[in-house]
């Protein structure tokens, strides 16, 4: 059987770059920058410059706490219009040289080069996934980092060694060759595996299990006795790289979503509504910049001991505004916590039953029904309108209160 040919593109801090690119006599000089609003503002972190991460700095994080973990940063707000424009750029780059391609976010994009061995010649994955990342810079003016392997999981850990973080040498791409997924899978921590969260670490470390090797010397029998059935197959499948998941039809989009794992896990409501928040903002915007509606909304919640919950709703008509989604999301959210009210390690938002808007470049205002759940035609424009406010001024003052720390 033909190995599998998965690549991860991802953009080389993508909102920071281009932020730069926009502004280079402010932005452009400046290594400790976060991008997401302005020090006056009440927004959170979209995205901030290697220099600052090492203070702790993440996205999602309210500017508040970030500028007090880093208060000399420059805080600018995000440039979304040029985002928009510069994604679709490199995704028109990536479309040319794979077959299938799958935007995972504005910023990362999963290709499947299967069968194009012979249209490359039967060159190295790794040379072709350069020749990738030289057109992406010589047609946009930023870069891509790009990890490889037979796997989409593989491909994602790939990619964070192929990023030219300072200190780290490396070179923008890294893939690995079949048959060689053990024992690359083997350098990391467990804390280096997607979805392996914090709660889960402590569990493996009450084992002496801290790194993938301390979980590679036990048997499915053996983890399955400590773990339960269910959790022992997905960990020692994912330490072993194995990840069957499929690639979604080029140019198809069935859903969009956005999640985000806690560096620590979170049991207060509060803090997981303004975790909602930045999702639904995230979700939302990139369902209107895509032209697209959402007829059903999913909440998704993973639990400290990893058990993953979720509810959605469909709505009576397809909608588009902040207002809508975030009403169904604390509905649904609620729902969830009410069932089980446990620390979460990670939560999500879901977009999906998608269409196409024959209404995206309408701006005039209609006459106002008067329903709970239902979207307004103000609801429309007034999300299409802080749609151009924010491209042209970044995000000041389109955040909440509840967001500020």
């Amino acid at each position: 059987m033909t190995a599998r040919r998965i690549l991860l593109a991802d953009a080389d801090a993508f909102f920071v770059a281009v932020a730069r690119m926009v502004d280079p006599e402010g932005a452009g000089k400046e290594p400790l920058l976060i991008v997401g609003g302005t020090r006056e503002s009440r927004g959170v972190v979209c995205s901030a410059s290697y220099e600052v991460r090492k203070y702790g700095v993440r996205s999602a994080m309210p500017i508040s706490r970030a500028l007090r973990l880093c208060p000399q940063a420059m805080c600018v707000p995000v440039p979304r219009r040029v985002c928009g424009e510069k994604s679709s750029e490199i995704r028109s780059v990536l479309d040319r040289y794979a077959p299938l391609v799958e935007g995972a976010s504005i910023d990362e994009w999963y290709m499947d080069l299967g069968g194009t061995e012979k249209l490359y010649n039967d060159e190295p994955l790794a040379v072709t996934a350069k020749r990738i990342r030289d057109a992406v810079t010589d047609a946009t003016k930023l870069s891509i980092s790009i990890g490889g392997g037979t796997s989409k999981l593989v491909a994602k850990l790939a990619v964070e060694r192929a990023k030219p973080k300072p200190g780290t040498g490396a070179t923008g791409v890294h893939i690995v060759e079949p048959g060689d997924d053990g024992r690359f899978l083997s350098t990391f921590d467990l804390s280096d595996i997607p979805l392996i969260g914090p709660r889960f670490q402590e569990r493996l470390a009450k084992l002496g299990m801290h790194k993938v090797p301390d979980v590679l010397q036990y048997d499915a029998a053996t983890l399955s006795q400590w773990l339960g059935e269910r959790e022992a197959e997905w960990l020692y499948n994912r330490v072993r790289g194995i990840d069957h998941s499929e690639l979604e039809p080029h140019g198809d989009a069935k859903s969009i979503s956005r999640d985000d794992t806690f560096p620590a896990d979170i049991n207060d409501d509060e803090e997981l509504g303004r975790e909602l928040l930045a999702l639904v903002t995230r979700a939302a915007m990139d369902l209107r910049s895509d032209g697209l509606t959402a007829r059903t909304i999913t909440v998704r919640i993973r639990d400290y001991d990893f058990k993953t919950r979720q509810a959605s709703r469909t709505l009576d008509a397809p909608v588009i505004s902040d207002r809508v989604i975030l009403e169904v999301a604390h509905m649904l959210l609620a729902k969830l916590r009410a069932a089980r009210r446990v620390p979460a390690r990670l939560l999500g938002v879901g977009l999906s039953s998608l269409t196409v808007d024959s209404t995206a470049d309408q701006l005039t205002l209609f006459e106002q029904r008067d329903r709970t759940i239902d979207e307004t035609d103000r609801d429309r424009v007034l999300a299409r309108t802080v749609d151009q406010v924010r491209a042209r001024f970044g995000d000041k003052g389109i955040f909440p209160a509840g967001l500020a720390d």
